[in-house]
């Protein structure tokens, strides 16, 4: 069977009564060229009628912009396979990015590569980057956003002009804890959900501290083992602070996935959560009501971070004023039968 012929500009210009470079400015848009309202309105008519898209490279050679953005992630291709929040993250960013008009391209960066993301700008991929999981010694992002380049934060990055979208991680962490002490607990362990070299592992930490330090409890050091955004980091991490002595009563880890892992390590000593080790987790993936026993965790809202962060970055790019640089969205405690 021959396939279908392909509906181009042409037809859309010969059905219009116009030059194909009229509906080339009329479908992407352009700005600032002297287009009569009827024959812009006959050329939208046409291409509805024949139901023609302009494709996204046409777009960029025209307008000069991708109409895409970048949702970068400081990450292994690992721990990107295991974090469970980012479906829904995605989800918000993308729905921020359609309405718009724009697409998403995910791009997971090694934690160590700083350039990992330059090349999506230098070669025109994007129009603007949410940078996710920022690390506090990432120069090459500030250079970025120095430079004009559309960025967006979600988490923060102390000490910088960036505009981000976050929750107030250090807060929801002394919430988990002074849970814990509210349960009678006084030696209190963490597990980071990252290395401390990343701002949200370092607020959380400043979070569980400060709760301790609020209940006339001192920060033991050997209780505070650093998770790396996997089960296996906080299996790892649960088995080092059982061989603590003496041996804490209760352990706040940082992220849900790093949990998981810090479960099998608890069972795998023949201890039951909570009678001999009580545990709190923090962002609430869909799996933490099905821990066994379920997880107790903060509740971090994802969808709505990524939707937020997607409408702000596009709002950049469109040289549009951000009536602040940062937004943070609420979380709260979820208790249930781990604590």
């Amino acid at each position: 069977m021959p396939r279908a012929k392909r509906t181009t500009s042409l037809d859309v210009a010969k059905k219009a009564g116009v030059s194909r470079t009229t509906v080339s400015f009329v479908l992407n848009n352009v700005a600032d060229v002297n287009i009569s309202e009827s024959t812009r309105q006959r050329v939208l008519e046409a291409a509805k009628t024949l139901s023609y898209y302009p494709n996204a490279a046409g777009r960029k050679l025209v307008s000069g912009k991708s109409r895409t953005l970048g949702l970068v992630l400081c990450q292994s291709a690992q721990q990107v396979s295991a974090d469970a929040l980012l479906p829904q993250v995605l989800l918000g960013f993308e729905q921020a990015a359609i309405q718009e008009g724009y697409q998403v391209l995910l791009k997971p960066v090694e934690p160590n590569d700083s350039l990992g993301y330059t090349k999506l700008v230098n070669e025109n991929f994007v129009d603007g980057i949410l940078l996710s999981g920022p690390r506090q010694d990432d120069e090459e992002i500030i250079r970025l956003h120095q430079s004009g380049f559309p960025v967006m934060l979600m988490g923060q990055l102390p000490g910088s002009t960036i505009p981000f979208v976050d929750i107030d991680a250090s807060a929801g962490a002394e919430t988990a804890t002074y849970h814990l002490i509210e349960r009678g607990h006084r030696r209190i362990a963490m597990i980071t959900n990252a290395p401390l070299r990343f701002t949200s592992a370092q607020q959380r930490l400043e979070g569980y501290s400060r709760a301790l330090n609020n209940a006339g409890l001192t920060v033991d050091p050997s209780l505070v083992k650093e998770g790396n955004y996997t089960p296996s980091s906080g299996y790892h991490a649960m088995m080092e602070l059982l061989s603590v002595s003496p041996r804490p009563t209760a352990v706040f880890v940082a992220s849900d996935v790093v949990a998981l892992g810090a479960v099998l390590a608890i069972k795998s000593a023949s201890l039951c959560i909570p009678q001999d080790l009580a545990l709190v987790g923090f962002d609430d993936i869909p799996l933490s009501e099905y821990f066994d026993p379920p997880l107790t965790t903060i509740h971090l809202p994802a969808l709505g971070l990524g939707l937020a962060a997607g409408e702000r970055l596009i709002r950049l790019i469109q040289n549009e004023d951000l009536d602040t640089e940062a937004v943070l969205l609420n979380s709260e405690l979820v208790v249930r039968a781990s604590s």
